[in-house]
């Protein structure tokens, strides 16, 4: 285990990331975002490795940034350690598959946009809460959203800040299935499995063909979206919302 993050070979063609950090519901720190970063980057070169998979521990996805972890080490810009994670993840060559048992929060939902195929219990609850935190989209969610979704429903899920659950993610097709938590990892690694043995070239040519279309838009969504979040961190409204957390109680936005 590296910084919380455990890398399992199942089998020799498939790599598991595994977001292990049970007392603060997987919740990310600087470090564990560079150590996903990391294993994805080692998955990329090794040939052995066909698909990855990534899920969380002990009945959560992960909550999202750790807010305090966050405030001592805010990302400065665009090559910050979540950036640096979410620029490999959107441009990892191979199969992604996701597996999300409970909260899914913030970049835990956010990533899901760049996974292959998505796994989730009935229990999997999702949230983009950028605006409540004074913030704005990451992961180019803010096009890619829209896109899925229509502008109707995107709007009510990043303007409102409003959690949704785990048939309205099915609906607007961010998620494959939802299957009982009991059968959450033996699913994903069956449609792993499947993916694996099929010839590895003309499944990543086939991703890659997918994604070409809008690549370089992505790729520029993701930038800017950085660069305003970090605009933003500095912000009266964000610096509200930061101070009400640490201090435990509701946020006065009323003079922003």
């Amino acid at each position: 285990m590296t910084n919380r993050i455990t890398i399992d070979r199942p089998e020799p063609t498939i790599a598991v990331i595994t977001i292990d950090r049970p007392t603060k519901k997987n919740a990310l720190t600087h470090a564990m975002y560079t150590a996903i970063t990391e294993a994805l980057n080692d998955a990329e070169k090794d040939p052995d490795i066909r698909v990855t998979m990534l899920t969380g521990a002990n009945g959560s996805f992960t909550a999202g940034n750790d807010l305090a972890d966050f405030l001592k080490n805010p990302p400065l810009d665009h090559d910050s350690p979540v950036f640096r994670f979410l620029q490999t993840l959107a441009t990892f060559p191979k199969p992604i598959v996701a597996a999300v048992d409970g909260v899914a929060v913030g970049v835990g939902t956010t990533l899901l946009f760049h996974c292959d195929l998505v796994y989730v219990t009935p229990k999997a609850l999702f949230q983009l809460p950028f605006v409540s935190l004074g913030l704005t989209p990451e992961a180019a969610v803010s096009l890619l959203l829209p896109q899925l979704a229509g502008h109707q429903r995107a709007a009510e899920i990043l303007l409102t800040a409003e959690p949704f659950d785990a048939q309205t993610a099915h609906a607007m097709g961010l998620i494959n299935q939802i299957v009982p938590a009991d059968q959450l990892m033996d699913t994903a690694m069956k449609k792993a499995q499947k993916i694996a043995a099929l010839p590895s070239v003309s499944i990543q040519q086939t991703k890659r063909l997918m994604k070409q279309h809008q690549h370089a838009v992505v790729m520029e969504t993701l930038v800017n979206e950085a660069e305003i979040f970090v605009k933003q961190l500095k912000s009266p409204e964000a610096k509200e919302a930061f101070s009400a957390f640490l201090e435990k109680r509701k946020p006065d936005f009323s003079k922003f």
